[in-house]
């Protein structure tokens, strides 16, 4: 991988660097952001999902068809080939990821890539065939406090809530689609540090996620 310049100036808590590599014949792009150690993450993607200390993430695209069965092994071997070692969270779209929106509210900030190819509703009737199309929705959230588990998997909801008003703001008839990730990054709590245990929309810092997603994602968007 080698680093391209970002279109936008990379500053605050959540500073992404851009990877372009050659992959099959195809030129795609990554965004990896080297959080580095104090953090506590909680995700839902393939590689380093759940809840645990995490110190990278790394959001690469893939072309369009994508049909490897290991994608964890997969977005491991980039990370390393980025200089990304120790745990990480690795999300994938086939979206061009240089079209990020990146928002700031408060002291939180937000990263969203936006594919819209495959959209529709959570709700769906089962059985629902969507189109083959690149389509996937990535966010990235980084709060400059500490979060208990409760409060980081309330902040998971607060963020896809803020996400499906982005899109019905900026005019999309969907609540997503239907590969959509999310990694929420809070510090790890020090000695005597507070540990905040809400992060619904009404709170301080959830109105922040809120605010910071709906914007990222309607930037990215396009909207």
């Amino acid at each position: 991988m080698s680093t391209i310049p970002p279109p936008r100036p990379a500053v605050g808590l959540l500073p992404v660097q851009q990877l372009t590599r050659l992959e099959d014949g195809e030129r795609l792009h990554s965004l990896l952001w080297r959080a580095g150690d104090g953090w506590r993450m909680v995700s839902s993607a393939v590689l380093g999902g759940g809840i645990g200390e995490r110190s990278w993430v790394l959001n690469a695209q893939v072309f369009h068809g994508y049909r490897r069965t290991d994608p964890h092994r997969h977005l491991a071997e980039l990370a390393r080939e980025a200089g990304a070692y120790g745990p990480g969270v690795g999300l994938m779209t086939a979206a061009d990821v240089r079209a990020y929106g990146h928002a700031c509210d408060g002291g939180v900030e937000a990263v969203a890539t936006v594919g819209l190819g495959v959209r529709g509703w959570a709700a769906a009737p089962e059985g629902t065939v969507l189109e083959v199309a690149p389509g996937t929705i990535n966010v990235v959230v980084a709060l400059p406090v500490a979060l208990t588990d409760a409060a980081l998997v309330n902040a998971v909801a607060t963020a896809t809530e803020a996400k499906v008003q982005a899109l019905l703001d900026a005019g999309f008839d969907c609540s997503g689609t239907p590969t959509d990730a999310v990694c929420i990054a809070a510090r790890a709590p020090g000695p005597n540090a507070e540990v905040l245990p809400f992060a619904g929309p009404r709170s301080l810092w959830g109105g922040r996620v809120a605010r910071a997603v709906h914007q990222a994602v309607r930037t990215a968007a396009g909207a």
